[in-house]
């Protein structure tokens, strides 16, 4: 399946049902589409923001338990909304914020770019495959039936949410579980990867100026990647 959107109709044909946002009235998405990437791009960026990131970490939990960051904690709230254990399916913001603390992974500019403005500015940040997407994105509660395909013992594997989890989702099956705890196999960035999907995910106290400015910074250094990159970007939710 490739995508035949084009970013413009793809971003203003993605939605939030009005279930999430009456579970979180505050939320708000900062969608980009990043065209042109060079999946061999080699970014001194990447490497000088994963050691900030890395860094800005080991600050942050030096001086307040993990649980208590701002979004970190807004997000846990967000978890037990729809019944979801935060201390058991942690959102990815905690997850690369623990991680961080002790060194995040390298993996390939790409994502070592995305991961690091994540924790940077302490948002929930997920990347994925433009092109592979099938329809714009859709933020819905899960009834149950959807599809989505991960890993297990090394084996792809198809699962369902459970009825009433906030899901991410195209015309095919879900993209991302748990609004932000695990993006699925089909859409995933890989090393051949020129067209990007982002989705930025806010919570109170995150006003909508940082997370224009979260959107730009990940926009610039994206920008290192490749002569020919071009960002689209929209945003939705209760801004």
């Amino acid at each position: 399946m490739t995508n035949r959107l084009t970013p413009t109709e793809f971003l203003y044909g993605c939605s939030i049902d009005p279930s999430v946002l009456e579970l979180r009235p505050d939320y708000r998405a900062l969608l980009l589409v990043v065209e042109g990437i060079d999946p061999r791009a080699n970014s001194e960026i990447a490497h000088e923001l994963i050691n900030k990131a890395e860094a800005h970490a080991n600050e942050l939990l030096a001086a307040t338990p993990v649980d208590q960051l701002p979004q970190i904690s807004a997000w846990r709230e967000a978890y037990r909304g729809f019944g979801a254990k935060p201390q058991r399916t942690r959102n990815s913001l905690e997850a690369l914020t623990r991680r961080a603390g002790a060194g995040l992974p390298h993996v390939n500019a790409l994502t070592d770019i995305y991961n690091a403005i994540s924790v940077l500015h302490q948002i929930p940040l997920g990347g994925e495959d433009f092109d592979l997407y099938d329809g714009p994105a859709t933020l819905t509660r899960a009834t149950g039936d959807e599809s989505f395909d991960t890993t297990a013992g090394g084996e792809v594997v198809l699962e369902n949410p459970e009825t009433g989890e906030v899901i991410w989702r195209d015309n095919t099956g879900v993209t991302c579980r748990r609004w932000n705890w695990r993006q699925g196999k089909r859409t995933a960035l890989s090393q051949d990867t020129t067209n990007a999907f982002f989705i930025l995910d806010a919570l109170a106290p995150m006003s909508d100026e940082e997370l224009e400015a979260t959107g730009e910074a990940l926009s610039q250094a994206l920008e290192s990647l490749g002569t020919a990159v071009q960002v689209s970007k929209r945003m939705v939710g209760a801004h």
